[in-house]
């Protein structure tokens, strides 16, 4: 497995060893103790979560806060997404740094994002199944986001406006000016 560091600490791109014949490939798409070693600590995740996307769709900017914050390890079954992480934790030294990345069916990548950082992807295929392991259960009153467009990150999503479908829940979170002081 190659490990390539990022922007936001403890926030990390893997992607595996894919052993391809004339029979297809064959990849080992999670280890356990490969990944402690990667991140540093334990990781017990305890929930999977999977979604299909359209071309255009954008899911995020999402997060838990408090005690049922989640890191999460996600990955792209078919299909093409650019995947965000926004540092959010205060005391950390990558606090508000945004890394984005291309997750593929071509390219294997994993991203693992660590608690306290906020969450998006756009799909750029046609359609793409997304993939993540949680390291905490989802629990509603404590989902939180922020807006995709907020000027604070400047995130380049690849997509004009108009070619974006945003769910009506996203449309309305609050810009990170007006979250800054509650957020960990």
């Amino acid at each position: 497995m190659k490990v390539e560091t990022t922007n936001i600490e403890g926030c990390y791109v893997l992607a595996p060893t894919v052993f391809k014949d004339k029979r297809g490939y064959f990849f080992e798409s999670f280890n356990q103790e490969q990944f402690e070693k990667v991140v540093g600590t334990a990781i017990n995740f305890v929930q999977d979560n999977q979604s299909k996307s359209s071309r255009g769709v954008l899911r995020g900017l999402h997060y838990q806060q408090g005690e049922y914050a989640q890191a999460k390890l996600v990955r792209v079954l078919e299909g093409e997404v650019l995947d965000v992480a926004v540092d959010l934790r205060k005391d950390s030294p990558t606090y508000k740094n945004v890394f984005t990345t291309v997750l593929s069916l071509e390219n294997n990548k994993q991203l693992f994002i660590p608690r306290g950082c906020a969450h998006g992807f756009l799909t750029l295929s046609e359609s793409a199944t997304f993939f993540y392991k949680c390291d905490n259960f989802y629990n509603k009153e404590s989902e939180a986001g922020l807006r995709y467009d907020d000027p604070a990150f400047a995130i380049n999503w690849q997509m004009k406006e108009s070619e974006l479908i945003i769910s009506e829940k996203d449309k309305v979170l609050p810009y990170f000016k007006h979250i800054e002081t509650k957020v960990s």
